[in-house]
């Protein structure tokens, strides 16, 4: 049995007196995609700084590579292999891709007793990296700042891979993209697959998660509502398990009852009751 890349069991994070997850167990391997996935306050922020070392779990165990590992800080996470890509990307807008792409870890070469940045190196490396994950960006001198949003996350992305990433975190990649970029940004996540890296793909998006993932964790506050593999659950499920099967049905009795009052919600009550039915009837099949 191969041993997954990272591994969480049983995994609970109190703040105080504040339960943000609860017995979370689920696993990465390598050359797969984890989808992480829940709706704004499911836990889906907490789950990733524990895994990258901002936090540490208030109960539980994570593994790397079958061994228990505690991390003190996010640098130990990134020795290990582990990256995050957040949502704000860590990039800055005014300077090139290639400065960009190294960001603090430039080459460098001496001249005389003095150490300089290896410029042409690093736009080399740059430009030849970012082609192995299929991004053709013609010119790694200009500023990242007028590359679309897609292409910026494909800058994170390709770094992470280049200095090491086994792991790769993505927080939210396609939340602030459109329809087009997001579909750029997914093609990148295949290709770290393909390149043998295990992907934790954090979203609030079904319909960008299912078609990349390999693996299914449904958080809803703080709890996990499943850990499926592929196959085992289809797109409408992972929405209901997203939004609770119980609370839907609860707010479709309160627009109900509410709509005895005023025909304009009443329509939109009915309307919204048709869709939660034919949700589940697809979900069943």
């Amino acid at each position: 049995m191969t041993v997954p890349l990272l591994e969480l069991r049983n995994v609970t994070k109190y703040y105080g007196n504040i339960l943000a997850l609860r017995d979370i167990t689920t696993s990465v391997n390598a050359g797969e995609v984890t989808c992480v996935l829940g709706d704004n306050g499911a836990g889906k922020s907490t789950f990733i700084k524990i895994i990258a070392g901002a936090h540490q779990p208030s109960e539980g165990q994570l593994l790397i590579d079958g061994e228990e590992v505690l991390f003190d800080s996010p640098r130990d996470a990134l020795n290990l292999g582990i990256a995050t890509v957040y949502q704000d990307l860590a990039v800055v807008p005014l300077m090139s891709v290639w400065r960009n792409f190294f960001l603090g870890s430039e080459p460098t070469k001496s001249i005389g007793p003095f150490r300089r940045i290896d410029k042409a190196t690093a736009s080399r490396v740059a430009k030849e990296e970012l082609a192995k994950m299929g991004i053709d960006i013609r010119d790694v001198e200009q500023s990242v700042g007028t590359l679309s949003g897609g292409e910026r996350q494909s800058v994170a992305i390709a770094r992470a891979v280049y200095f090491g990433a086994k792991v790769l975190i993505l927080d939210e990649p396609t939340s602030a993209l459109g329809v087009k970029q997001s579909g750029v940004v997914l093609k990148y996540i295949i290709e770290a697959r393909k390149r043998g890296l295990g992907v934790i793909f954090i979203t609030h998006n079904p319909n960008h998660a299912f078609p990349v993932g390999d693996r299914f964790l449904i958080l809803n506050r703080g709890r996990s509502m499943g850990d499926y593999r592929k196959g085992e659950v289809n797109r409408d499920e992972l929405i209901r398990l997203m939004a609770g099967g119980a609370e839907l049905e609860a707010l479709t009795k309160e627009l109900e009852s509410a709509a005895k009052k005023d025909a304009a919600l009443a329509a939109m009550a009915e309307e919204f009751a048709e869709e939660v039915g034919e949700l589940g009837e697809r979900a069943e099949h």
